[in-house]
């Protein structure tokens, strides 16, 4: 799991890194990032940076690159992908059931579908569409909507098919959704609670674990 680039040596910069933050894939770091900033959390000050892991597959992976280099970690992960960030907990000694409840103890949060139905469920359809509109895709998600196999699906499943269609655009909804959510979806709620509390911990102390 390669970091950002300008960090090296467990320094962001010049902040000291204590926590990588993973997420399955750029859209997921989109709205975790514009979450983060929305609340007045400064993620470099909390030394925490967020890393996408290339979908779940890429936990152990990823789990292992951050611990040896002495990082803390936490994250988010769809509920259908749980048995990835329990594997990859345990390979390291830090989960011992996996269960839902000990991966929230350990930082890591539960999306329920996928960050982007979290999104849509803080903001409801309505006002996701009115998002879409003023992204200016309302026309293009409505000629979408019509093709055959799509037409009379759920909203939301259309939705979700409309954003993967084109290279971008995810991470796109992603920051615009998180943006326009007027509450923060749970899952992001708790792990941005995670983020400030470890940045509020002593260096060095048990706090960083996981």
């Amino acid at each position: 799991m390669p970091l950002p680039g300008g960090t090296r040596g467990g320094t962001l910069g010049r902040m000291t890194l204590r926590t990588v933050v993973l997420v399955e894939g750029a859209s997921d770091r989109a709205a975790v990032e514009t979450l983060a900033a929305r609340r007045g959390l400064d993620l470099p000050a909390a030394g925490a940076v967020v890393v996408t892991m290339g979908g779940a597959g890429g936990a152990s992976r990823a789990v292992d690159a951050a611990r040896v280099a002495g990082f803390g970690v936490c994250g988010l992960y769809d509920a259908a992908e749980q048995g990835f960030v329990a594997r990859a907990l345990r390979r390291q000694g830090l989960a011992t059931t996996g269960d839902r409840a000990e991966l929230a103890a350990l930082g890591f949060h539960a999306c329920v579908r996928d960050l982007e139905d979290e999104l849509v469920r803080a903001l409801g359809v309505d006002a996701t569409l009115a998002v879409v509109a003023q992204e200016g895709h309302l026309p293009r998600f409505r000629t979408f909507s019509g093709q055959p196999e799509w037409r009379g699906r759920p909203a939301v499943d259309r939705l979700h098919r409309f954003w993967g269609t084109t290279a971008g655009r995810k991470e796109h909804y992603g920051r615009a959704l998180a943006a326009a959510t007027p509450v923060e979806p749970p899952p992001i709620a708790a792990l941005l609670d995670e983020v400030a509390a470890r940045a509020g911990s002593r260096p060095g102390s048990d706090a960083l674990a996981p």
